[in-house]
């Protein structure tokens, strides 16, 4: 099984097959990234994106952003594109073909519940917010061809049948390929670290997101928090895109999502495993943070917050009873045949 960070949307990025690339990374079967030039990536082809002027980093330093892990390992990268270029992933036919058929399954929080779609998690709905950030740990589960399961931070404004809606995260999938879902238009800005990769850093156990709005320019940026090296500004959707949380956003929420095959049977969340006592058993997320109307950072119990569950005989969380430096929960579940629609 292939793990990866992945940004979601119902469209995708790819590398122009057409195009020559100034450096080629294969990172492993089916997985090649190309350097290309970063006023020519395909996310500038956006029809909203015409007249954009790339912005290179965020107006806010990145000491602003906490980088608080457990994490003690040095991250090694793999690629590092030369300068101008960015590392955008090539995409084999039958890569496309599933990520295509992951986008149409996918449920936003958002919308109105879907069929075989299951979540474990905390929200909080008393925006407008200006970004969230998490560590949360990743896992190498057993899932069917057809399921999906995925952990993921995210932000989003819903107004009628309108949706404006960021999330990052990992996803297990049991084809050969991974899938790369990334916003149409998402600017790639980082020449080392992609949208989309395979997780396979050494003693890498948690991943350390924040997606957040930026104060000058109202774009919305990916950064990766790195302990003991600098942080990774992977690079924004321009504001251009969106119309609902240009502003700010309305929700902020993190936790765990499954997705049950075409015959019901729900896949495993997390590791698998239910959350008990100890934290270090079951799937877990913590420094679980959110950006203010005031871009101040808080912590997401601050505000009012809903726990989320929909299918308590398969998954679960629970949320440390002792007030802690930050906010931590665990979450999970084997999964089964019997998880509800």
């Amino acid at each position: 099984m292939n793990l990866l960070p992945f940004l979601f949307s119902p469209a995708l990025i790819r590398s122009d097959p057409n195009m020559v690339p100034l450096r080629t990374f294969k990172i492993r079967e089916n997985v090649t990234y190309d350097c290309i030039n970063i006023y020519k990536q395909p996310g500038l082809e956006h029809p909203l994106l015409q007249n954009h002027k790339i912005q290179m980093k965020p107006s806010v330093a990145r000491h602003e952003l906490k980088n608080q892990t457990d994490n003690t390992k040095t991250y090694k990268n793999k690629m590092g594109c030369p300068h101008g270029t960015v590392p955008i992933l090539r995409n084999s036919k039958e890569y496309i073909t599933n990520a295509q058929l992951f986008a149409e399954k996918y449920v936003y929080p958002l919308s109105g519940d879907s069929p075989g779609t299951h979540i474990a998690g905390v929200k909080s709905q008393n925006g407008p917010y200006h970004g969230v950030e998490a560590s949360f740990s990743i896992h190498n589960i057993n899932i069917e061809r057809d399921q999906a399961s995925y952990a993921q931070l995210y932000v989003g404004s819903g107004l009628n049948n309108q949706v404006n809606f960021i999330q990052a995260g990992w996803m297990g999938e049991n084809g050969k390929g991974c899938y790369n879902t990334a916003c149409p238009g998402f600017v790639q800005v980082s020449q080392e670290v992609p949208i989309a990769q395979p997780l396979d850093q050494p003693h890498e156990h948690l991943l350390h997101y924040s997606i957040h709005q930026d104060k000058q320019t109202g774009n919305w940026w990916i950064t990766k928090l790195i302990l003991n090296a600098p942080n990774i500004d992977v690079g924004y959707w321009p504001k251009e895109l969106f119309n609902l949380i240009g502003t700010g956003a309305n929700m902020v929420g993190v936790g765990g999502a499954v997705q049950a095959s075409h015959q019901g049977s729900s896949p495993p969340m997390g590791n698998g495993k239910f959350p008990t006592g100890d934290r270090k058993e079951s799937a877990m997320f913590t420094n679980i943070e959110v950006l203010n109307s005031n871009y101040e950072q808080r912590r997401i119990d601050s505000f009012p917050m809903e726990k989320l569950l929909d299918s308590p005989k398969c998954y679960g969380i629970r949320t440390d009873k002792v007030k802690l430096l930050d906010f931590t929960f665990n979450y999970g579940g084997p999964g089964g045949n019997s998880c509800g629609v």
